[in-house]
């Protein structure tokens, strides 16, 4: 770390939570290290992400020696070692866990996100990677986290995605998950710079943090009232170097972070008095003994920016079973919801764009051997 003159956001954003690398490059993580001053902790990825780097020229024999190796078992089995290949080449350079998501088209299929996920988990157990240093992420819909309490009872960790609405993430909590990861912002702004709120003060201006905070305040509740592990929350989808330190504020676990977004945090010099608001440092356990709300934050509890018009001012209930009759009951919920509908569909689109580019690269290196 860097003393109090001359320390980086980045390297007061890892006093406040755990900083995650949202890239499976190797060479970037081990730049952290040695030019940024910190280690992340866990490696997440996605689908896009992992498509993007089977296109870098280290992996192309990792691509032909799995397609060579698996090539009378289909293009997914074969995608599964690669992307756990990508995911070992990374396990030095992070303190914690690597993650790798399910196929995006079984998003409403609760045996294939099982069979996904226990694939991936021979895959890692093949590489000699335990279920402690991995998690699998499956998104947010009614039957896909119907598979998370199974996948957990066998001791594969799980982390529920595309999280937009705190419905999502109670239902998250009756799957016993390890971790959720709501986006702060939606998939399309990382492309369409019109989408993005590029507010000054992320934690009480974007129209997202109120859900974020519900969420957590939600979770803190919960522990308290049950003494039940609730999922440590990573902050996805964040755009600037504001709404990472945003997060440190609202006593998030954790920020999964881009490369292009942790580099931009490591170039700029903390200055508390110029913070909009000021982060803590982080707890052993972030639900156990929270400190006092901010008081600017607080009011966050009461609104809802991205409701609909006829938003009754309820918060969904700790009371309904989410997961109840294959996830009928979110469905339900999630319909209610325009924004997370449109999110939600948006997300997995994305995904299932880029791992059918993973599936063409795969099927062209099979014509080839």
């Amino acid at each position: 770390m860097g003393s109090a003159q001359n320390q980086t956001w980045l390297q007061k954003l890892g006093e406040q939570l755990n900083v995650d690398v949202d890239w499976m490059d190797p060479a970037f993580s081990k730049r952290m290290a040695t030019e940024f001053g910190i280690v992340p902790v866990d490696m997440t990825s996605n689908n896009i992400w992992a498509n993007v780097q089977m296109s870098h020229p280290s992996n192309r024999a990792l691509i032909k020696t799995s397609a060579r190796e698996l090539k009378g078992q289909g293009w997914l089995a074969i995608y599964d070692r690669i992307c756990v290949g990508m995911c070992k080449a990374n396990m030095d350079n992070i303190k914690g866990r690597v993650a790798l998501q399910i196929n995006p088209h079984e998003a409403y299929n609760t045996q294939a996100v099982l069979d996904h996920a226990r694939s991936y988990a021979r895959e890692f157990d093949r590489a000699g990677i335990p279920k402690t240093k991995y998690f699998i992420k499956i998104p947010a819909t009614g039957p896909a986290l119907n598979a998370a309490p199974i996948l957990e009872a066998e001791g594969i960790r799980t982390l529920g995605t595309a999280v937009f609405s705190l419905a999502q993430a109670i239902a998250c909590s009756q799957a016993e998950m390890l971790y959720i990861s709501p986006y702060l912002n939606e998939v399309r702004a990382h492309s369409d710079a019109s989408l993005w709120p590029d507010v000054e003060d992320p934690a009480t201006q974007h129209p997202n943090s109120a859900r974020i905070w519900q969420i957590l305040e939600t979770f803190r509740r919960l522990y308290k009232e049950t003494g039940k592990e609730q999922p440590l929350l990573k902050n996805a989808s964040i755009l600037s170097p504001q709404e990472a330190m945003a997060s440190g504020e609202m006593g998030c676990h954790s920020a999964t972070l881009s490369h292009t977004c942790i580099e931009a945090l490591s170039k700029l010099t903390y200055d508390g008095t110029k913070q909009p608001g000021m982060g803590v440092p982080k707890p052993l356990h972030v639900y156990q003994n929270p400190g006092p709300a901010p008081e600017r934050l607080k009011r966050l509890m009461h609104m809802d920016p991205l409701a609909s018009a006829d938003w009754d001012g309820k918060l969904a209930s700790t009371d309904v079973d989410y997961l109840a009759n294959n996830g009928a009951e979110l469905e339900r919920a999630i319909k209610k919801d325009p924004v997370s509908v449109a999110r939600l569909e948006d997300a997995l689109k994305l995904f299932q764009d880029a791992i059918d580019e993973s599936r063409a690269k795969i099927e062209n290196v099979l014509q080839e051997l």
